[in-house]
């Protein structure tokens, strides 16, 4: 099904349809700005660089349970080959990989969700063709990704390593973590939320990780992400809101709400263990994120590399 009556009112309380203009592709992005970015050049005090990405390999989190989208499948199309087949020439090694663009660490595009037959900004869902790929909201319309993040630490503002499988982060969850940080979003800023989950990842239990309920946004973020305007937010989970959801008659409310409704950039699988425990022991969750997506002309996704500098 899709959105019941109570969603559907949520959803048009919280919608960006028409704040940009008519034409409007890239959503919450418009909100980072020059200040925006200047804010997040400025929290970058020390130069530490914290890589937020998970490797790109066939350890990766797909389990299959996401139709077509798979791991990386890596092929070497060239072992120190030369040009020319004389002594002592230049050899090259060249390679190719088959993945999904959502594979690993990665942005959603505005046009990876649609309900109604419509896309944000009330584009059409037929707008994404099998020979074109997504002609209206792709990810190539993102050309940059760059402000200031904050991080919101709810495992350790609850005092967990890890919360819960199927745990719902409320708002009050996020004030807690707020609390925490001592520093709250500004609109134009990008929220990183942990989790704690990702740790099954680095472990290697990638069906703990991947197919167990997961911990994740509960659909009243929704309210506070519009409320601070937020450009982006990111987690370090496989699916970003909670799984098994608050109602199993609505699949994936967030994801509905927050990419079709508001036009909210949505990261998933970001490495957050490095930088929570860097920001724990400075004190400081705040910092410059660059998280430029590759830009895949027609992508529903793409993979990023993201770095934290503090």
């Amino acid at each position: 099904m899709g959105l019941p009556d109570e969603l559907r009112a949520l959803a048009a309380e919280v919608s960006n349809w028409g704040r940009w203009g008519e034409d409007d592709e890239l959503g919450t992005l418009n909100l980072i700005d020059g200040e925006a970015v200047a804010r997040g050049v400025a929290a970058a005090r020390t130069g530490a660089r914290i890589p937020l990405a998970i490797r790109l390999d066939a350890n990766g989190p797909q389990m299959g349970n996401v139709p077509g989208r798979i791991n990386p499948l890596h092929t070497m199309v060239a072992i120190n080959q030369t040009y020319t087949g004389g002594d002592g020439d230049a050899c090259f090694n060249d390679d190719t990989v088959t993945m999904g663009l959502q594979a690993g660490t990665h942005w959603d595009s505005l046009a990876h969700v649609s309900y109604d037959g419509l896309l944000y900004n009330g584009f059409p869902a037929s707008s994404v063709t099998a020979d074109r790929g997504v002609g209206r909201c792709g990810i190539h319309k993102v050309t940059s990704v760059v402000s200031r993040a904050v991080l919101l630490d709810v495992a350790r503002a609850k005092g967990v390593d890890m919360l819960d499988g199927g745990y719902p982060i409320t708002e009050a969850d996020l004030e807690a973590a707020v609390e925490l940080a001592g520093i709250r979003p500004e609109p134009g800023d990008i929220v990183l939320v942990r989790t704690g989950k990702m740790a099954l990842l680095k472990a290697r239990d990638r069906e703990g990780y991947t197919l167990s309920p997961s911990p994740g946004l509960a659909v009243g973020t929704v309210r506070w992400l519009r409320r601070h305007d937020v450009a982006a937010v990111a987690t370090d989970t496989f699916t970003l809101e909670v799984i098994p959801g608050e109602d199993p008659a609505v699949l994936f409310p967030v994801h509905m709400i927050q990419l079709r409704d508001m036009g909210l950039l949505q990261g998933q699988n970001f490495d957050l263990e490095a930088l929570g425990a860097h920001c724990a022991a400075d004190g400081v969750y705040e910092m410059l994120l660059v998280a430029n997506p590759e830009p895949f002309t027609g992508g529903a996704g793409a993979p990023t590399a993201p770095v934290a500098v503090k």
